[in-house]
């Protein structure tokens, strides 16, 4: 990362946290109250509290950062930010499912990618008020009651001590497959996709993968930020970065995100998991 794109961000980041909390707060209006449920086309809930902090967060982002492009899960994709270097990439509730459920396993996420590479993350948890945040080549922080706790992968090799976080909703052979292979005998259930990649870089867990296409930009760009300057890795299914600001913002080839040091002997597994 160029020292021209980190000395930007302090700005980016202070804002980005300050949306966050915000947005987080608007979620809590609607959590525990009867709420209809929509569901998209491609087959997710949506609610009214996605659309309201949807609406809050693009509106702020634009105000404050009026020359950037802003790429929300909630908002009609405007094919304009293709040209633009400089792009948020947000959820505004990762965890939907949870949500309506009434557990509290979603967060806010707002991702801030140059040129196509995640330079800055937010993922919040408003139900524990717990902030996840980095930005480029200043460290991965954790903020919860008042305190800052810097972030840092396991570095665990061992298999039988690997932690892999996984899905309510979401289980499969294949995944199961996997596991065998890798000989990983614990699992740690999770909703939010970023908050099981906030649990690796508090070196809880230790690896997540998604066999399919059911993430997007959006789900990853932030915490991709946070998961590497906490020393992690994300890649796609075949070790190859992941592309943002890109038509598609669904990432159509997989996910593997980890403490690093086990990534490639998972990238292998998978190669020889049908």
């Amino acid at each position: 990362m160029s020292s021209s794109h980190s000395s930007e961000l302090p700005h980016e980041l202070h804002t980005a946290k300050q949306v966050a909390l915000e947005a987080g707060a608007i979620l809590l209006e609607y959590y525990g109250q009867s709420i209809g449920v929509q569901w998209k086309e491609r087959g997710g809930p949506v609610t009214a509290a996605d659309h309201a902090a949807s609406r809050f967060i693009t509106r702020e982002l634009k105000q404050r950062f009026p020359q950037d492009a802003v790429l929300s899960e909630e908002e009609k994709d405007d094919s304009s930010r293709l040209s633009m270097s400089r792009v948020w990439i947000v959820d505004p509730m990762d965890g939907t499912t949870e949500f309506v459920a009434h557990r509290d396993e979603f967060a806010v996420m707002i991702g801030f990618a140059i040129d196509g590479k995640p330079v800055l993350g937010v993922v919040y948890q408003p139900t524990d008020k717990k902030l996840y945040y980095a930005a480029a080549g200043s460290g991965a922080f954790m903020e919860q009651g008042g305190t800052r706790h810097s972030l840092r992968v396991s570095p665990e090799a061992d298999a039988s001590r690997i932690v892999i976080a996984v899905s309510r909703s979401h289980d499969s052979a294949r995944a199961k497959r996997l596991r065998d292979m890798l000989h990983i005998q614990s699992t740690f259930q999770f909703g939010s996709a970023g908050l099981k990649v906030g649990k690796i870089c508090e070196g809880i867990a230790h690896l997540y993968v998604v066999l399919g296409t059911g993430t997007s930009q959006w789900d990853t760009c932030g915490p991709q930020a946070i998961l590497h300057e906490a020393g992690g890795r994300i890649t796609d299914l075949h070790g190859n970065p992941l592309q943002y600001n890109i038509a598609d913002p669904k990432n159509l080839r997989g996910l593997v995100a980890s403490n690093g040091v086990i990534h490639e002997r998972v990238i292998e597994a998978l190669t020889r998991t049908p």
